[in-house]
């Protein structure tokens, strides 16, 4: 598995995933910019996304929703506020409604994702900040840190593709 750390932080209220991959930087990085490769690991396994829209670039928003094996389908956004390719961009990722526009009155989750070349591949620091302590709770009661750790162990597969 990709993912060698884990770490909820109540106190810094963060939850930061470590993961390494046997690739450069510009291939790793690839996979958040090229929304079709995205959408083969954004989501956990049993939760795949779509990408309706992709702007990544500096202010672009993205707009994607995950189905569920039961056919729900909860939608999400980011607003990409720091691009330094392929050292590390930063986004605010948030709820959406049905409609996939921002969810009036839900607090956006600062997000930054840091690619740095070791031992002959990447490791990749995916670090969410939560508004507050209820937040925290919420994202994590939903599965946020489980869902993402199976979401990135489905980019090794990707980049042996």
């Amino acid at each position: 598995m990709t993912v060698i750390n884990s770490i909820k932080d109540p106190v810094a209220m963060t939850l930061v995933v470590v993961s390494q991959f046997d690739a450069t930087p510009e291939q790793v990085w690839e996979v958040w910019e090229d929304a079709r490769k995205l959408e083969r690991w954004w989501g956990p396994p049993t939760f795949p996304a779509t990408f309706a829209r992709h702007d990544f670039v500096v202010d672009g928003q993205s707009r994607y929703y995950m189905t569920g094996p039961n056919g729900e389908q909860p939608h999400g956004w980011w607003r990409i506020r720091t691009i330094d390719k392929p050292h590390r961009i930063e986004f605010d990722n948030g709820l959406a409604g049905d409609d996939g526009e921002p969810m009036l009155g839900v607090d956006p989750m600062p997000s930054s994702v840091s690619f740095e070349a070791v031992d002959g591949g990447t490791r990749m620091t995916s670090v969410t900040f939560f508004t507050d302590v209820g937040q925290m709770a919420k994202m994590l009661e939903m599965g946020m840190q489980e869902g993402t750790e199976q979401a990135v162990g489905q980019i090794d597969a990707l980049l042996s593709s």
